[in-house]
């Protein structure tokens, strides 16, 4: 990689760390913010949920906005509102302020999560799009380690009143809103943008600078109509598109991620407490997505799905065998639940963003992107309410083999209708699914 382009990366990833950040922060701030204002169950849910709420929206409207004026015009817009909201939240006179301020982050968050891995995908030599994309996911792991790490290090060495430590929790994520602000200035536009609407004399100044020697000149044949996405070429694509969010989610990583300290908590094991759990958590999530990194271009998208859901099925059948003992191992259950983190984090975590990246024509990228990373937060939703039910219900056994259930269906989708994409430009995937379809109808003639 060039000097350019790894600055370039490390600018991007800013908004993959503020996206981990502005969604962990709340883990430390919850409890002193419902103190402060004096929440009710309802309002405390509505703070809760109103960053999803601003995901939700920010997503629906990134694909054609980014399809319309550019991912650096998207990046530039996410940038402000993050900080926005880091400024917001710190300085909340009120509890509508703060609340309005936290969606405003969760619109950031939702430009960001269909921006960031399309513009990497789109700027990044094939040899190594996969390792580029996946740094995106190695940037939210990190972003919400930094949250974990700044809740626990204002709570042990703050000098700001107590019942305030929330706004200095939430001023953090301005830091990296500012350096993101500034940074997006120096960024290239995204070459095949460019392409798409025709302006050639900068892409091939861009294309130079980034080393794109794979970037096609020939147009992409879909027209840019949404209705492609069903059409017999694109259908599988599109199938990939939705499930393989849908099932990242369904997975059980909120249950592990967000309830993970509780559910130990209860089943006997004594933790010090749930902030040094977190931080646990955190950097062991870290640290398996840069196995990710390390082998994603290397052994490619379809070995590293089909092992990571296989692995992630096993690792949560045994979980949730040791939850269905009287009295767990608890070196067993903390070594199962770190096992599921592995196979996730080199997997279903990130590699929903670059196959997401990867599989869609370049004239409905972006709104394709944005239909999918849709799913995700739709779905992620759905599954945060219905855990603390399942678990009060069910029980964490029966709720852990339900999360193996939808890891096996991802292995079995994943083996039978994922291509394996690496090193391969684009274009040349765009060409492969039109190719199968003309395969298709010709065995069917």
């Amino acid at each position: 990689m060039s000097k350019n382009f790894i600055l370039i990366l490390c600018i991007v990833s800013l908004g993959g760390l503020l996206f981990g950040f502005d969604m962990a922060v709340i883990a430390g701030a919850l409890p002193l913010v419902k103190a402060f204002f004096g929440l009710s169950p309802v309002q405390e849910g509505i703070f809760v949920s109103s960053a999803l709420v601003g995901c939700i929206i920010g997503v629906f409207f990134t694909g054609s906005f980014t399809d319309k004026y550019g991912r650096k015009q998207a990046f530039i817009v996410a940038s402000l509102l993050f900080l926005l909201s880091a400024i917001g939240c710190g300085f909340s006179p009120n509890y509508t302020v703060l609340i309005a301020s936290r969606g405003i982050g969760g619109l950031g968050v939702g430009i960001a999560s269909i921006v960031v891995p399309l513009y990497l995908a789109e700027i990044s030599p094939s040899k190594f799009r996969g390792r580029s994309v996946t740094c995106y996911q190695l940037a939210i792991t990190f972003g919400i380690l930094i949250a974990y790490i700044s809740n626990y290090f204002i709570l042990q060495f703050h000098s700001l009143p107590q019942a305030e430590l929330w706004r200095g929790m939430f001023l953090v994520g301005a830091v990296p809103a500012v350096l993101l602000s500034f940074g997006v200035y120096f960024i290239p536009e995204s070459p095949r943008w460019l392409a798409k609407i025709g302006r050639d004399g900068e892409v091939a100044a861009i294309r130079t600078k980034l080393g794109l020697t794979d970037l096609y000149d020939s147009p992409s044949p879909a027209k840019g109509n949404m209705k492609e996405l069903f059409s017999p070429i694109y259908r599988s694509a599109f199938f990939l598109g939705l499930f393989l969010p849908l099932f990242s989610q369904l997975s059980g990583i909120n249950a592990i991620v967000y309830y993970g300290p509780s559910i130990l908590l209860e089943s006997g094991i004594s933790l010090a407490n749930s902030y040094h759990t977190q931080l646990f958590f955190g950097a062991a999530n870290v640290l398996f997505t840069c196995f990710a990194i390390w082998k994603v271009d290397h052994w490619g998208r379809r070995p590293l799905y089909i092992l990571g859901t296989s692995g992630a099925t096993i690792s949560l059948i045994v979980t949730g065998y040791l939850f269905s003992q009287e009295q767990p191992n608890n070196v067993a259950l903390i070594g199962s639940i770190l096992l599921f983190l592995f196979f996730f984090a080199f997997s279903i975590g990130p590699l929903k963003f670059v196959v997401a990246a990867e599989i869609f024509p370049n004239a409905i990228r972006a709104r394709a992107m944005g239909i999918s990373i849709m799913v995700m937060w739709i779905s992620d939703a759905i599954v945060g309410q219905l855990t603390p039910i399942l678990l009060a219900s069910w029980g964490a056994s029966y709720t852990f083999w339900l999360f193996a259930f939808f890891c096996a269906i991802a292995f079995i989708v994943v083996l039978g209708y994922l291509p394996e994409t690496k090193g391969k430009p684009l274009e040349e995937i765009e060409k492969y699914w039109i190719e199968k379809s003309k395969k298709k109808q010709n065995n069917n003639v």
